[in-house]
């Protein structure tokens, strides 16, 4: 069966599941035109590295960027119907050495941006893809230095303020508010945003399956 029928014929072309809530990742894969279905998981994240250094000890931000994309993609992966291909992805922002994830609170958020301006970070991006039902399970991840402008501390009130920095990695977003105070990156700016395609589409290789297969 050739790519062009299966374009034509999306019932049957395989289900990508996102197992993610994140506006971005959506977005992206929407700008993207690849049909997908939206699942958040459950996963407990602190449960999860708590349990992952019990084993192996401490995790790096690459580590840890990639083993919660992977439990998430197994929680989703773990209720949906066989072959759904799922996919679950998970962000960790490193600055000296230290890897951080969500502030989730302006104190926290407001001391993030008294470290960041200025300086440089690397965002780690995690993906995971699992096809439901005892599929193959496969990841990658990727790293991105993002290079910040010398923000005054008026500027980073106004931002802790608006809310955006609290639920994400590293306290900033590239594709909002935050994009006004990023100077440059280094690497790929989707990985930043939380879901990288041209990695999407390495991973659904790994399953047999080519990216326009889910073209919309």
């Amino acid at each position: 069966m050739s790519e062009q029928t299966l374009n034509q014929n999306p019932a049957q072309a395989p289900r990508l599941l996102l197992a993610s809530a994140s506006p971005g990742r959506r977005r992206v894969l929407t700008d993207a035109g690849i049909r997908f279905d939206t699942q958040v998981s459950s996963v407990d994240e602190d449960a999860v590295l708590a349990a992952a250094e019990a084993q192996h000890g401490p995790q790096d931000a690459a580590a840890t960027a990639l083993l919660l994309a992977k439990a998430k993609a197994k929680d989703v992966a773990a209720q949906a119907p066989a072959g759904t291909l799922v996919l679950g992805c998970d962000s960790v922002f490193e600055i000296d050495g230290v890897a951080y994830g969500k502030p989730h609170t302006a104190d926290v958020a407001r001391q993030r941006w008294q470290q960041l301006r200025g300086s440089a970070g690397v965002l780690h991006s995690g993906h995971w893809l699992i096809a439901a039902g005892g599929g193959r399970s496969v990841g990658l991840g990727s790293a991105t230095v993002v290079h910040f402008a010398q923000v005054g501390d008026a500027e980073i009130e106004a931002y802790v303020t608006s809310g955006e920095p609290l639920p994400c990695a590293g306290a900033f977003t590239i594709d909002g508010l935050a994009s006004a105070f990023i100077e440059s990156i280094e690497g790929n700016y989707q990985s930043v945003v939380g879901l990288d395609v041209s990695m999407l589409r390495r991973l659904l290789a790994e399953h047999g399956v080519a990216i326009t297969e889910l073209w919309a």
